[in-house]
């Protein structure tokens, strides 16, 4: 199993909780969630809603685990994943 693409969906409301389950992927800011640039091929810190970069190979599989939880673990539901 492997998470190619994650991003984040209008409403976030900046618990984070997703940076405190995966920090390597979330990062909470003042108004939203970002995923981080250094675990994109893209490398743009952003919520990859629009650009919907996919994740760099070794975080879609050594993390895929993490970022379902995050996802299931978000209270708004605005976390979401394609998964292969």
């Amino acid at each position: 199993m492997a998470i190619t693409k994650v991003w984040i969906e209008e409403g976030c409301i900046v618990c984070n909780a997703c940076e405190a389950e995966t920090p390597d992927v979330f990062h909470v800011t003042d108004t939203s969630c970002n995923i981080i640039g250094s675990c994109r091929k893209d490398g743009i810190d952003s919520e990859n809603r629009d650009e919907m970069s996919e994740l760099n190979d070794d975080i879609q599989t050594e993390l895929a685990d993490s970022i379902i939880a995050a996802a299931a673990g978000c209270p708004v539901e605005v976390i979401k994943y394609d998964q292969v």
